[in-house]
């Protein structure tokens, strides 16, 4: 016969169970880091073959209008490393990425690296605005959506949504232009003649900033609104919602303290996931709106071709998903107790 325990006794798990759950987690979180180096390396690779085969000769676009003798075209190429057979030229670019170099840029003469830093912030800037701004916006309009299911402003907020995400971004931001143009600066993010002084310098950048971000945000919103309003309608029939009506709260409070909270999940794993997707789409609203961040660096780069440039620029936004995704896995592990018992 079992003994009947007594009050306070086993009430913490084992020992050994804590110690299964911390090397399980060290586990998960070993294994997608070495994921993600995996991947980082071979979208390296991918990228180094790519761009060697697009069309297009570097030295000839770089010399082009001037005259140039063949004997100047082969230093150039044999300054670049381009007459060297295509296997040494890739442990070279390998080599060089393990020593942090990205190569030196053929038509700026630079260092790779130093030009993707000094592009990175204004990407951040524009990219980190814009999602904040789409997530909120989305989130809200999903929300209500979901609780208003079937009214006009469902249906119009998902009409509009659909119809924004299937819009080419250069599209709108060209409609933006020609519309807007006159309100709000068509290029750059700062005017030369604005005053070196802090102030004056923010409110020109945040200036220069509208038109991009709301092109931006009007194409990213609709994801985070369709997904909440999805996941949101899904949790509205459970049986715990009944539970919660039943015992006398509030409808305003059911949503608040018990839909929404489980309904996040999906929207906020969609927001890591796609960040990274979403700094790769900010190419083309840089490219419209002269945005100075790699989204236009890479345009810029593409136009030689600058093989080390768009290698380095490709490597680091191929990074940058890799990335957000093993966040947007982490933290679906810390949301999610399912996953962590798994």
């Amino acid at each position: 016969m079992t003994d009947l325990l007594t009050p306070g006794e086993q009430t913490e798990p084992p020992a050994s169970t804590g110690r299964r759950s911390s090397s399980g987690t060290l586990r998960f979180v070993l294994g997608k880091l070495g994921g993600a180096v995996i991947s980082v390396a071979f979208v390296a690779a991918l990228g180094f073959l790519l761009f060697r085969v697009l069309p297009g000769d570097p030295v000839l676009t770089m010399t082009r209008g001037r005259p140039t003798t063949p004997e100047a075209l082969a230093e150039l190429r044999l300054r670049f490393g381009l007459d060297d057979p295509l296997w040494k030229q890739f442990l070279d670019y390998v080599g060089g990425l393990f020593r942090g170099d990205f190569g030196t840029s053929y038509a700026y003469s630079r260092p790779v690296g130093e030009m993707i830093l000094e592009r990175v912030g204004p990407t951040l800037l524009l990219v980190g605005t814009g999602t904040v701004l789409a997530v909120i916006l989305g989130m809200w309009i999903g929300i209500r959506g979901a609780w208003e299911h079937g009214s006009r402003f469902d249906r119009t907020t998902t009409s509009l949504a659909l119809t924004l995400w299937s819009v080419p971004t250069f599209w709108l931001g060209l409609l933006l232009l020609m519309v807007t143009g006159n309100l709000f600066p068509s290029g750059g993010m700062v005017d030369p003649s604005t005053p070196k002084e802090f102030l004056p310098q923010l409110l020109d950048i945040g200036h220069h900033l509208v038109l991009p971000c709301i092109t931006f945000v009007a194409v990213v919103y609709a994801q985070y609104q369709l997904v909440m309003r999805s996941s949101l309608l899904e949790e509205m029939g459970a049986d715990y919602l009944n539970t919660a009506r039943a015992k006398g709260m509030r409808e305003d409070m059911v949503r608040r303290k018990h839909a929404v909270p489980n309904a996040m999940l999906p929207a906020i794993t969609l927001v890591f996931l796609h960040l990274g997707l979403v700094v790769q789409g900010a190419i083309t609203v840089e490219t419209v709106f002269s945005w100075p961040g790699l989204g236009l660096l890479l345009y810029e780069a593409l136009s030689y071709p600058d093989l080390p440039l768009l290698q380095g620029v490709f490597t680091v936004l191929a990074g940058s998903v890799v990335a957000m995704n093993v966040v947007a896995d982490l933290l679906y592990r810390v949301f999610d107790p399912r996953v962590r018992a798994v």
